[in-house]
């Protein structure tokens, strides 16, 4: 959907939302309205410091795949007002596969990828010299 397909009243993450309920079965769709709403309540009220949103962890563990990935596309649309955001998959030594969220265009294009798996690779180099670093100071390293 383009831009200019969209009502002049519409969010496009109401749009997005209304197209996944009817494409999703009702239970997915519910499931995946659980995981968004306080988000995007969030993101209404401007209550987010930083956009940093991670669908990891204990509690998506279990959530199937595809409702994370939806998830992660919603919030998405709802962050950058976009409609041609896509899942990627990248995969690095340093972190093993990692999901992210770009737009098409960075989507198909192997150096903008390649420079996501460069930054990947900082991020957790560092995030290792930091654990370094919280655990010789008997700090908790479970960040």
């Amino acid at each position: 959907m383009n831009e200019h397909e969209i009502p002049p009243d519409g969010r496009p993450v109401d749009v997005y939302l209304d197209l996944l309920r009817i494409r999703m079965d009702t239970e997915d769709y519910r499931l995946l309205l659980s995981v968004v709403e306080p988000v995007l309540r969030a993101i209404d009220e401007q209550q987010l410091p930083t956009i940093d949103f991670s669908l990891d962890g204990t509690e998506a563990d279990e959530l199937p795949q595809e409702i994370r990935e939806e998830a992660a596309l919603v919030i998405a649309t709802a962050v950058t007002g976009r409609l041609d955001n896509e899942v990627v998959e990248i995969t690095t030594e340093e972190t093993g596969p990692v999901r992210v969220v770009t737009d098409a265009a960075t989507a198909s294009d192997p150096a903008r990828l390649d420079e996501i798996a460069d930054f990947l690779r900082d991020r957790h180099r560092q995030n290792e010299e930091l654990r370094g670093i919280a655990e010789a100071s008997g700090l908790p390293t479970d960040f």
